[in-house]
């Protein structure tokens, strides 16, 4: 169901806007529209610009609640005042910035000793003095790695055959490390050669004295006694926070509210009143009826002037689609959705969907056992996790429990309950001219045959509504359209039934007349709407032509969507022979004791083959059988303006 709404302007002093919003605005729910647009036939507006304050304090309140564990909280946050809670923010904000400015050194020392440590650490086992190596005179040192890839080209034709002192010290997955000593005046030819290899050359610190062990230990212990401050400032940082997540939770509530309440400015116009040169500030939006007569009520002895337009139609903007369906049927708004909203006018087809859909899903998965399997799995899915797929498996699996017994089958046993109603496999109808053919694909074209004339009846309301006349009355789905397949349906019944057709001539009229109708849908609709101009554009020759094309398409369309409906009786053979197969496999239909692994595996893996399978059938005859005939699903989403403030 869709909720009825009003559009209302709100105006007031400009200085009375947070006032107005906090008191009562942000109560309900309202779809504001921009003012300036919506009144742009009027003189004088301008918008209504002011910096939102309260963003900062916001932002820094999310920053410090993130670092919190809200789940800890004990006190209840609503429960303290805004101004405790922005100062307590406040003075959180500068007791941390300098515990955060230390901690930022600290993690900038502790990154740069990390660094130190890494390149140290292939060098540990060099018995020499770091100090002592560095201020060689005459002979040049190089730290660093070659890749593995090149080690045996760095043996073959450095060791021995130049003029250079290598010492290998450590190795890895990737590189070899060492040191290179040379004389100062050959090492650049040494260098080269090294380069070819792809020697890649390391810095250690110059600072340190003693080998590089030793300093691997000094900088070691540095880092740890770094580590240990940076610790004891999170724990300080940890102890702070505890103190003040009350608050911080309590000013991040009440700021998220406000901030987003001051963004009402943006939607809002300004007017000066032209005796007493005040400003106003004016807004618009929609509302649910039952939500404008509240507010009306609240408002009666304030100073705010409310304004309701009576005729939704006088509005600019187009009225958003608020729905509002019993919970049971809600999680099938996300089919709807998927499909399109509905636009205010039309019907919302979220309770059809929710019986067709379940209705439909039972027959073609009728199964008590596995029906229960997912009706609580959707069920309890539902509940803890609110999702709204769930819900719907929810109602499948009850509708589909239902038909288990009316076909007689649990878990694909077909000996254990009695039918109440027939077994898919076994029931059999003679048709006249057509012979035996299973009754439950009978039964599946005539339900299909029903669902479509519904479709119709839908169709002609959504646009009567409109106020289309050719839609309501010419089309393929209107009033000549439902007289044309419901006289054919009557028909097709009487005749396989085996019933004479009374009066058959007027049953033939009324087809004709109907088929007339739809073929010169245009010119009557211009006719009806006295509309000027030609009622027949393009020539007699050129619409006969496109009109004997689109009513063979009519016809073609009519056979197959009715046709597509054999699909659920279909799947309702379908799933009682593959279960058929699983306890076969099983062993269970020779009398033996069956295979119980077997049997749920078997029920397992038909449960979600199938299951996803008809889920898909069932949506497609949905939106392509039954959509496509009466819901057109461009309706504006409901979207509150508001953060609701709690009462």
């Amino acid at each position: 169901m869709i909720e009825k709404m009003k559009f209302v302007s709100l105006t007031g002093p400009k200085g009375d806007i947070d006032r107005m919003v906090m008191r009562y605005l942000s109560r309900y729910d309202i779809h504001l529209e921009n003012a300036l647009t919506e009144l742009s036939g009027v003189r004088g507006l301008t918008p209504y610009v002011q910096t939102n304050p309260y963003k900062g304090l916001l932002a820094k309140a999310n920053e410090f609640a993130a670092l919190t564990d809200e789940s800890a909280v004990r006190e209840d946050p609503v429960a303290m005042p805004l101004d405790e809670a922005i100062d307590r923010l406040r003075a959180l904000d500068t007791e941390l910035t300098g515990l955060t400015d230390r901690k930022k050194e600290l993690l900038s020392k502790d990154e740069e000793l990390s660094d130190l440590l890494k390149k140290l650490a292939p060098f540990k086992d060099v018995e020499y003095d770091l100090q002592a190596i560095l201020k060689f005179h005459y002979i040049a040192r190089r730290f660093g790695r070659i890749p593995r890839d090149f080690i045996d080209e760095y043996r073959d034709y450095i060791l021995g055959n130049m003029n250079t002192i290598t010492v290998e010290c450590s190795q890895d997955d990737e590189y070899l490390y060492g040191i290179y000593f040379a004389p100062r005046s050959e090492v650049y030819k040494v260098d080269a050669v090294f380069a070819s290899l792809h020697f890649e050359r390391l810095y250690l610190p110059k600072e340190y004295e003693g080998g590089p062990d030793q300093i691997y230990r000094e900088i070691a212990a540095k880092k740890e006694e770094n580590d240990r401050e940076i610790a004891a400032l999170d724990e300080e940082m940890k102890k702070a926070l505890g103190r003040n997540t009350p608050a911080l939770l309590a000013a991040r509530e009440k700021l998220e509210l406000l901030s987003a309440n001051f963004d009402v400015r943006k939607m809002a116009a300004c007017t000066k009143h032209s005796s007493t040169s005040d400003t106003f500030y004016i807004l618009c939006g929609w509302m649910a009826e039952e939500d404008v007569k509240k507010l009306r009520e609240d408002i009666r002895d304030d100073k705010l002037v409310t304004l309701i337009e009576q005729d939704n139609e006088e509005v600019g903007t187009k009225t958003p689609t608020k729905l509002k369906n019993p919970k049971i049927f809600r999680p099938y708004e996300m089919y709807v959705k998927m499909y399109g909203l509905p636009n205010y006018k039309e019907i919302d087809p979220t309770i059809l969907v929710a019986v067709t859909y379940s209705f439909i899903f039972g027959i073609m998965y009728g199964d008590v056992g596995q029906g229960l399997c997912l009706a609580v799995f959707g069920f309890l899915l539902y509940k803890f996790r609110h999702i709204d797929l769930a819900g719907i498996i929810a109602l499948a699996g009850v509708s589909s429990t239902f038909f288990g017994f009316m076909f007689g089958s649990i878990f694909g046993f077909e000996d254990v309950i009695e039918a109440r109603w027939l077994r898919p496999r076994e029931a059999m109808v003679t048709l006249p001219g057509v012979g035996s053919i299973n009754t439950v694909l009978v039964c599946a074209i005539v339900f299909g045959m029903f669902l479509v004339l519904v479709s119709m009846v839908l169709h002609i309301i959504n646009y009567r509504r409109d106020r289309n006349i050719e839609e309501t009355f010419f089309s393929t789905n209107s009033v000549a359209g439902l007289i044309f397949y419901a006289t054919v349906v009557f028909l097709i019944i009487m005749a396989f039934s085996g019933h004479a057709v009374p009066a058959a001539g007027i049953f033939i009229a009324l087809i004709v007349a109907s088929v007339l109708v739809m073929f010169f849908k245009e010119p009557l609709a211009k006719i009806v709407e006295k509309k000027k101009g030609p009622k027949i554009e393009g020539g007699i020759g050129m619409f006969i032509v496109q009109g004997f094309f689109e009513m063979f398409e009519v016809m073609l369309s009519f056979f197959s969507n009715t046709l597509s409906f054999v699909r659920i009786g279909a799947f309702a053979v379908s799933h009682a022979a593959m279960m058929s197969v699983v306890l076969m496999l099983a062993g269970a239909e020779n009398g033996g004791s069956p295979n119980w692994i077997v049997i749920v595996l078997g029920n397992l893996f038909v449960m979600g083959i199938e299951g996803l399978i008809v889920g898909i059938q069932v949506l497609r005859l949905e939106f392509y059988e039954l959509f496509s005939r009466y819901y057109k699903g461009d309706g504006k989403e409901f979207v509150p303006s508001l953060t609701k403030r709690k009462a």
